[in-house]
């Protein structure tokens, strides 16, 4: 038969296995940091970029997109309303000065000159009539007054004679009243007609005026309409290569829209985009680098616009090399705006080992190990990276993210 152990054995035998399981976990738990820790703590030499301290130059730049654009733009647009008709040269053609690009259908504009042409003849014929018409006027009214001072000096003499009458007792007093009377109508009359031909002289010369400006005014409009019957020739008006082109022959074109354009490509500027928080820092002669692919461009902001869109702000950029031949129109750029500069600063290359914050963490290689430096950072820019303090120049700096040993104080270099 079996016999039951004492407690005594029972209890030893649990005390073993659980100083067994805590032996195991103990174990478990020292190999886990020594894998931890050799693999912290070790890097290959491959893994990483590396950039040597040096004294030099750097500028602090501002990140922004860009655009390559020409110089000189013609925007030629449509003076009158019409149809285009025909298309005579396409976008990117090359073309001279002088040189038609397209034809507008001109009919509707060249009928409506003519009857302007027709209506201005006609106030000019009506001035003639009202010329003719004062002068027929004036004489019919000169030709009255001579008539009435004809009659005023026969009253005259009638007076006279009534007088000798009635001195000499052949008339009677009422006789004289009588032709002193007729004599002061005539000459009433004849200051009335006086101030008549005073007034129609004046009237009719309002009128001649008034048309003449009317004519004159009509006079200019058909002017207006001839120019722009000589410019419904769409032709370029400088020498370059056209851009854009409307080459929907038929349609309607309303004057003034756009019609086509002329670009100068031996020159060109940049337009530049940054997001408003930086609007503040932006000001007219900032100087600007502008890269795209090995290609590198100074100039300066030459205008800033201050309409904000969807949180993003717009610059033009003067380049100090405008007839680059490796400028093209539309062309996408990389735009960096200097906003400080230092000539004699320690620096090394940027990299993902700097974050942007003023005070980080770096590793510095000293022999097959790399220990890590707390150091201040300044002026950043696509190239370069400025560090402060607790470098030297000739040190060499890990410029790869070295975020996983963020914890060790020393690693260790691997071949």
């Amino acid at each position: 038969m079996d016999t039951a152990l004492p407690n005594t054995v029972i209890q030893q035998r649990n005390r073993k296995k659980v100083y067994l399981v805590v032996d195991v976990l103990l174990v478990l738990s020292i190999c886990i940091w020594l894998v931890r820790f050799s693999f912290a703590s070790t890097i290959s030499r491959s893994a990483f970029t590396t950039s040597t301290v040096e004294v030099g130059s750097i500028e602090n730049t501002l990140t922004a997109s860009g655009q390559i654009l020409p110089e000189f733009e013609e925007v030629i647009t449509s003076p009158i309303s019409a149809s285009i008709q025909n298309v005579l040269l396409d976008a990117g053609s090359a073309v001279k000065a002088g040189q038609a690009i397209l034809t507008l259908d001109k009919t509707a504009t060249q009928t409506e000159y003519e009857k302007q042409k027709f209506q201005l003849e006609s106030k000019r014929n009506s001035i003639q009539q009202l010329k003719v018409e004062l002068d027929k006027s004036f004489y019919d009214i000169k030709s009255n007054n001579d008539i009435k001072q004809l009659r005023i000096n026969s009253l005259k003499a009638a007076v006279e004679d009534a007088k000798r009458l009635y001195k000499a007792g052949g008339g009677t007093k009422e006789d004289v009243e009588r032709a002193e009377l007729d004599l002061k109508v005539a000459e009433l009359e004849k200051k009335q007609l006086e101030n008549e031909i005073k007034a129609k002289q004046k009237t009719m010369q309002l009128e001649i005026r008034e048309s003449e400006i009317a004519a004159a005014i009509q006079e200019n409009d058909l002017n207006a309409l001839g120019r722009k019957l000589q410019m419904a020739d769409i032709v370029a008006n400088h020498a370059g290569v056209i851009t854009w082109v409307n080459k929907n022959i038929g349609v309607s074109i309303q004057e003034g829209e756009s019609l086509a354009r002329v670009a100068d490509l031996s020159s060109f500027k940049a337009n530049g985009t940054i997001s408003d928080t930086y609007l503040d820092q932006l000001h007219n002669g900032m100087p600007v680098i502008i890269r795209a692919n090995d290609m590198e461009v100074r100039g300066i902001i030459s205008t800033i616009y201050p309409s904000v869109q969807n949180g993003i702000v717009s610059f033009d950029i003067q380049l100090n090399d405008r007839n680059n031949k490796q400028l093209r129109p539309d062309m996408k750029v990389d735009v960096y705006v200097v906003t400080a500069a230092n000539n004699h600063t320690m620096r090394v290359a940027n990299g993902a080992a700097f974050k942007g914050a003023p005070m980080q963490d770096i590793f510095v290689l000293k022999g097959d190990k790399a220990e890590r430096r707390t150091v201040h950072i300044g002026m950043s820019n696509f190239d370069y990276v400025e560090i402060k303090d607790n470098v030297q120049p000739g040190d060499v700096v890990i410029t790869s993210d070295m975020s996983d040993y963020k914890n060790a104080k020393e690693i260790t270099i691997k071949k």
